[in-house]
């Protein structure tokens, strides 16, 4: 079974910079996989953030872009998101997903696309 393990979050002033971190136990293809990241927040829908193919490719939604960098250490089953000049704007609840099957980098950002979710690392920024 999949599991999926966030950390890295807290709290920050804006402009400042954190890594997020998420590692995927029980999966033995994880390098065959495309990952990503989603954030939350209150009384907001669940938007994606970042993803990686199998490949490497990578796609970033247009408020992140520039700012964010998305990586994964298949040797690690780790996926990390680095988070410089943050705004206030980026406070949610971050979490990385995993897709059932392995596949076409189509609409990489979509919340549907995946299956398998971890239980979210907390990201406050204040300004």
């Amino acid at each position: 079974q999949v599991q999926l393990v966030e950390s890295g979050g807290g709290s920050m002033q804006a402009g400042g910079s954190l890594r997020l971190s998420c590692v995927a136990s029980g999966d033995t293809y994880y390098s065959l996989y495309s990952m990503a990241w989603f954030r939350q927040a209150p009384g907001k829908e669940r938007e994606g953030v970042a993803a990686i193919g199998p490949d490497g490719r990578t796609a970033y939604t247009d408020s992140v872009e520039g700012r964010f960098t998305v990586s994964r250490d298949n040797a690690k089953n780790t996926l990390y998101l680095q988070m410089n000049s943050l705004k206030a704007e980026d406070t949610a609840l971050y979490y990385c997903a995993r897709p059932s099957y392995t596949g076409a980098w189509d609409e990489p950002l979509t919340a549907a696309r995946y299956f398998y979710w971890g239980q979210g690392t907390q990201v406050t920024v204040s300004s």
